[in-house]
């Protein structure tokens, strides 16, 4: 499922080798201690999903952009991916609020691709701030490294 709402979601961009790679990237991430995944519904039909894993302490991949604080647990938000039908509709607010409501880490962490800055914004608009900017793989996108506080501090959806 998580594999076909990729597919639908960047449909236009499945000519690129690294969007090809996405089920291998879904392997790492499902197979991580603390791995969480929330899937939206509309009746049958999946709309979209967040998903991420409690990071390894020590190895937290936006330590080289600030420094660590007092209590440095973070949750890696992977994906959040909502189908062309349903977005602009707040379904992303409420996958990344289900995912991360409640969470006992007193950070999460995400990358977003630099080339989406409305992407970035709304991450911003949720208590995001952006940490530096990386490239994890040859191949990929440059990204911008958001940290923000748990818990969340940005606008819930109504």
């Amino acid at each position: 499922m998580l594999i076909d709402v990729h597919a639908d979601a960047f449909a236009d961009q499945m000519d690129n080798e690294f969007h090809r790679r996405f089920p291998w990237f879904v392997d790492q991430w499902g197979s991580r201690e603390g791995f969480v995944c929330v899937i939206g519904f509309d009746g049958t039909e999946p709309i979209g999903y967040a998903y991420g894993a409690p990071a390894i302490q020590g190895r937290e991949w936006w330590r080289e952009f600030i420094p660590a604080p007092e209590d440095p647990s973070t949750f890696h938000l992977s994906e959040l991916m909502v189908r062309p039908k349903w977005r602009k509709q707040g379904n992303s607010e409420l996958l990344h609020r289900a995912l991360l409501d409640n969470r006992p880490e007193a950070l999460a962490a995400l990358s977003v691709d630099t080339e989406h800055p409305h992407v970035q914004a709304l991450y911003e608009s949720w208590g995001y701030r952006k940490a530096g900017d990386s490239r994890p793989f040859a191949d990929s996108p440059l990204y911008a490294v958001m940290v923000a506080e748990l818990p969340l501090s940005g606008p819930r959806n109504p």
